[in-house]
């Protein structure tokens, strides 16, 4: 006799994730920068030199002085020359009052008065080492700087975030399917016979 068998075939249902990863993505620029440099401060003051050359004793060696030297060097000359000249009046006088004691003197007083000196040529003026004279002041250069320090100016920029969401989905991957199956039951009408 055979006994009626059923068999149960089941395959279980199978779910499938699919995953869309979130992307982000951070868009930074660059930040401004602004640098300035202010040129330096710079101050020149020059004093300038000076130079002094003193030839009042070159001019003095030929004859070219001051006025109020020159006048008083003159008028020192000029009686000079007047107290010769009266003395020598004076001594002609006294041979011209001695004229009766003898000695011819008209003669030796036209003499003195008639023959002047002879004159010698030569060169006028030899100057000295030391006259002219001079005096130098160098030049006095100040130099004033002041470095500025530079300016700089800086601006963030603002970061950029661009998201794009990630997504989930599930789908079925393998439909669930149950089998069932009889062996020694046969199926009539509205119901099942089975063979001995």
């Amino acid at each position: 006799m055979q006994m009626p068998q059923i068999r149960i075939q089941s395959q279980p249902a199978l779910i499938g994730i699919r995953t869309n990863d979130a992307q982000l993505r951070i868009d930074s620029g660059p930040a401004k920068l602004s640098i300035q440099q202010p040129k330096a401060d710079l101050q020149i003051s020059t004093k300038q030199g000076r130079l002094t050359i003193d030839q009042t004793k070159a001019l003095a060696d030929v004859g070219i002085i001051p006025t109020r030297e020159s006048v008083e060097k003159n008028a020192a000359e000029s009686l000079q020359k007047a107290m010769e000249g009266s003395k020598k009046r004076r001594h002609q006088g006294d041979m011209m009052m001695k004229i009766e004691h003898g000695g011819n003197p008209i003669p030796k007083i036209a003499e003195q008065n008639g023959h002047r000196p002879m004159k010698s040529f030569n060169i006028g003026w030899i100057p000295s080492l030391d006259a002219v004279k001079f005096h130098y002041e160098p030049a006095e250069v100040h130099i004033n700087a002041k470095a500025n320090k530079p300016i700089i100016l800086s601006e963030q920029t603002r970061n950029q975030f661009h998201y794009q969401a990630g997504s989930v989905e599930t789908y079925l991957r393998q439909q669930n399917e149950l089998n069932i199956d009889f062996e020694n039951l046969y199926f009539k009408g509205y119901q099942f016979e089975m063979k001995l």
